[in-house]
C-alpha cells in the first residue's frame, strides 16, 4: 500500500504521519511538500520527515504526475491555511487551495489512485446563527481560504466515481500542540498568552461560535477516509468533522483555558467590530459514518497538552503574534529575505525532481 500525503511538513502533518505509519505499518509513506515552514521545529525529538519512507520538496501546482504512479491513496493537506494568509496571498490561495487541488485530483485518478481524501472546513459556513450547520446547509463562506474550500469541494465531487473515491473532511477549527506548532488558531493563540504572561486578549467581543478539534483526532479522521469503504457515504463524501461537545463561543475558550492555567487574566475588545464568522455544526453524520473514529482529546487535554509543550520549549514571548509561530509571519519574512516570488515560489529552484528518501 502507498500513501502520498501533500503538506506533510505543516501543522498537522507531522501528526498524521504519526497515525498512519502506526495504523499501516506495512504501507510505504510518501512526505510531498514545498518546505514554507521546514524550520518552524516545535520539542521534535527527530525530524518528523523521518517517518515517511520519501520525502519530495516539491510544488502542488506543478505535480509530476510519475510521482502518483502506484499510489492508492491521496492525503491532500497542502494548502495557504487560514485567513490571515488568505487575504494577503489571495490569488495564490485560489492557485493552490483550489486550481492545484483539482489539478492533483484529476492527475491522481488518472494515475490509477482508488481514494483522494480532502482536507476541507467547516469555515465555508460563514455566518450561520440560526442552529448547528449540517452537510445540507446553505454555504455562505466569507474569506478566500473559506471560498477555495468550497469551489474545490464541487469540483471534486464532478470526479468522484466507483473507481475513484473522494472524501472531503470538513474539519472544525484545529488545536493542540505539534512538531510544527501554530500560534495562529484561537485556543492555540490563547494558551500562548496565559502562558507568556498571564493574559489572554481575545481580539473580538468573545461571542462568535466555534467548532474545534485537536489535530490527533483531525489525524484519527484521516486515517478512517483512507480506509473508508464506498457503502459509508458513496463515492464522493463530504463530513463535517469534529464533536457535537466542542462547539464553544471564543469567550468560553479563553475561560477554560483560564479555569486550567491558574492566575490567568481575560480581557475582551469590547469595541471590536463584531465577527462574521460565526457558526456552530452538527457532526452527527460523522458519528453515524464513523462510531469508532470519534473524537477522543477532551478541551481540557488538549489545553493541558498546549501548556505542556509550551512550558518545555521555556515558551515566553509575550509579542508571540508577532513571531514564526504565526505562518503568515513566516512567509512575510522569506518574501522579505528575497526567497519567495509575490506568487510563493522559491526562487532560483530548477528542478521539480528533489526528494530525500529515510530508512526505518
Amino acid at each position: 500500500m502507498k500513501i502520498l500525503i501533500t503538506g506533510n511538513m505543516g501543522y498537522i502533518g507531522p501528526c498524521v504521519v504519526q497515525r498512519l505509519r502506526t495504523s499501516y505499518p506495512d504501507a510505504t509513506l510518501i512526505g510531498l511538500d514545498l518546505g514554507y515552514f521546514a524550520n518552524c521545529l516545535t520539542n521534535a525529538v527527530i525530524l518528523p520527515e523521518c517517518r515517511v519512507d520519501v520525502q519530495y520538496f516539491e510544488d502542488v501546482r506543478n505535480i509530476n504526475e510519475d510521482l502518483l504512479r502506484d499510489v492508492d491513496s491521496v492525503v491532500h493537506l497542502a494548502a495557504i491555511s487560514n485567513d490571515p494568509m488568505g487575504n494577503t496571498f489571495e490569488r495564490v490561495t485560489f492557485d493552490i487551495n483550489y486550481l492545484a487541488s483539482i489539478d492533483l485530483a484529476k492527475k491522481a485518478r488518472n494515475a490509477g489512485v482508488k481514494s483522494f481524501i480532502y482536507a476541507s472546513s467547516c469555515s465555508m459556513y460563514g455566518a450561520a446563527d440560526d442552529g448547528p450547520r449540517t452537510e445540507s446547509s446553505a454555504l455562505n463562506p466569507l474569506t478566500a481560504y473559506a471560498k477555495s474550500k468550497v469551489a474545490t469541494e464541487k469540483d471534486l465531487e464532478k470526479i468522484a466515481d466507483n473507481k475513484f473515491k473522494v472524501t472531503s473532511l470538513r474539519f472544525s477549527t484545529a488545536c493542540g500542540f505539534s512538531e510544527r506548532l501554530r500560534l495562529d488558531l484561537v485556543l492555540n493563540d490563547f494558551v500562548a498568552g496565559a502562558v507568556s504572561s498571564k493574559k489572554i486578549t481575545i481580539m473580538s467581543d468573545g461571542t462568535p461560535w466555534r467548532p474545534l478539534i485537536d489535530i490527533k483526532d483531525m489525524a484519527k479522521a484521516i486515517d478512517w477516509a483512507v480506509s473508508r469503504e464506498s457503502k459509508k457515504g458513496g463515492d464522493f463524501l463530504a463530513v463535517n468533522v469534529g464533536s457535537d461537545t466542542w462547539n464553544y463561543q471564543v469567550k468560553d475558550l479563553a475561560e477554560a483555558v483560564a479555569s486550567v492555567i491558574p492566575g490567568v487574566e481575560v480581557s475582551i475588545n469590547k469595541n471590536a467590530q463584531p465577527d462574521k464568522r460565526s457558526y456552530r455544526v452538527s457532526f452527527e453524520l460523522f458519528k453515524r459514518l464513523a462510531p469508532d473514529y470519534q473524537p477522543e482529546v477532551d478541551l481540557k487535554k488538549s489545553i493541558m497538552e498546549l501548556r505542556e509543550g509550551l512550558e518545555a520549549m521555556h515558551f515566553g514571548d509575550e509579542n508571540f503574534r508577532n513571531s514564526r509561530f504565526m505562518r503568515l509571519k513566516v512567509l512575510t519574512y522569506l518574501r522579505e529575505k528575497g526567497l519567495l516570488t509575490e506568487n510563493l515560489e522559491w526562487v532560483g529552484k530548477h528542478s521539480n525532481k528533489q526528494a530525500l528518501s529515510f530508512m526505518r
